[in-house]
């Protein structure tokens, strides 16, 4: 493997089972913030490196001090077990926009170190504008609103969905805006899978690489709307700049 650096999945938020929403006008970001908790996250560890860094989308920090802020990893209950450790230090993207949801990336920096083990594994990182192959199996992860009320979001869910076509996702949201080179869409023609609310900043990840965050999308799993992810590889270089991973 040419990537050196691993990313460690530390929350293992981000739910995904085929959940329809309610309708919205709008795109929404996939957020939800309980407790003043972050939803969704990375930890990132190298270990030349003298900190733990967490990725997750900008959106879910919007606002937020890092007294605010914790992360809780190694556990697939939504708000119990694992570790939670307390957040020193937020960087957003610079070039973040509430507005368009462009660059929705934010580096957690961690007061306290991470223990690795059988919950906590690393995941690779793609390199700066790595490219996915359209039709790409990934998957996504996380504890948020799920299409069914006995289908619970305490704990950890997942789905499978193919990575679409830039231009195909672009013109599925052209009434939105479109999309960016930033942004990256998985999902079904006909819906029935997708992230959710309750899902943002958690993982989307193919054959072992982190490829996507969760971002926003129109309502969740409906037909000819696919999920929008951030790219991880279109910032890895700002990753790396700014937490030294």
């Amino acid at each position: 493997m040419s990537i050196k650096i691993a990313a460690v999945l530390a929350l293992l938020v981000v739910v995904a089972v085929g959940a329809e929403a309610k309708s919205h006008f709008l795109p929404r970001p996939r957020y939800a913030v309980s407790g003043q908790r972050v939803v969704g996250g990375f930890e990132i560890d190298v270990s030349e490196a003298p900190y733990q860094w967490v990725l997750t989308a900008a959106h879910c920090t919007d606002g937020s001090p890092p007294s605010a802020l914790s992360v809780r990893y190694g556990s697939s209950e939504h708000a119990s077990g694992g570790t939670v450790v307390p957040v020193a230090r937020v960087v957003k993207h610079p070039r973040y926009s509430s507005a368009t949801i462009d660059y929705d990336f934010s580096l957690l920096e961690l007061e306290g170190e991470v223990s690795f083990g059988e919950l906590v594994q690393p995941v690779a990182l793609p390199e700066q504008d790595e490219a996915v192959e359209d039709g790409t199996l990934t998957t996504v992860s996380g504890w948020g609103n799920t299409q069914s009320s006995s289908e619970s979001n305490a704990f950890l869910r997942a789905a499978n969905v193919p990575t679409v076509n830039q231009n195909e996702c672009d013109t599925a949201y052209e009434d939105f805006g479109g999309v960016t080179d930033r942004m990256l869409c998985a999902g079904y023609k006909q819906g029935g899978k997708d992230a959710c609310q309750g899902d943002s900043g958690g993982p989307l990840v193919a054959d072992g690489k982190l490829v996507g965050v969760v971002s926003w999308g129109y309502g969740c799993a409906k037909a000819g709307y696919p999920g929008v992810y951030s790219r991880v590889a279109s910032v890895r270089d700002w990753v790396r700049e700014n937490s030294g991973v």
